[in-house]
């Protein structure tokens, strides 16, 4: 069943399917994923983590390696997402700039897709701390290719 033929299904019923999914992958659960909001039409997805003190460097700060997975992790999901589960999107590359620093805590990122074709995807997401301050923004570029679980 392609993307074209697969029965789409609301917003609501896509976040429900990805909040109660028992196949999470073991790395979500790691970096302390929650998906919270989506939108299929506009092609954007927010996550929200619990971010450890494990995930923090010698200053308390979370490792910037953490925070890309965060941002990666959204973006990743927002293709996955977008196309109807029928594609996944494996990282070509990524650039991410950090603003400022992430506290072990509360966390939020924000994914969208900027372009989708078939042979890559373009991507950006912001990382926001507890308080909705802008820490780090990535962007990244992808291939999309059939969904298919290893």
């Amino acid at each position: 069943m392609t993307e074209d033929t697969k029965p789409r299904v609301s917003d609501a019923e896509m976040l429900a399917r990805f909040q109660n999914s028992k196949k999470r992958p073991p790395c979500s659960d790691t970096l302390g994923m929650r998906l919270v909001d989506l939108s299929q039409a506009e092609q954007w997805v927010r996550m929200d983590f619990d971010v450890p003190g494990t995930f923090a460097n010698p200053t308390g700060a979370v490792q910037g390696g953490f925070i890309s997975a965060m941002l990666d992790e959204a973006m990743s999901t927002a293709v996955i997402i977008a196309s109807n589960v029928t594609m996944t999107a494996p990282t070509l590359e990524m650039k991410t700039s950090f603003l400022k620093r992430l506290m072990p805590g509360k966390a939020s990122v924000t994914a969208r897709i900027l372009r989708m074709g078939k042979s890559a995807a373009f991507m950006e997401a912001d990382c926001f701390d507890a308080e909705g301050t802008l820490v780090a923004r990535a962007t990244a570029t992808a291939i999309p290719m059939p969904f298919k679980r290893l």
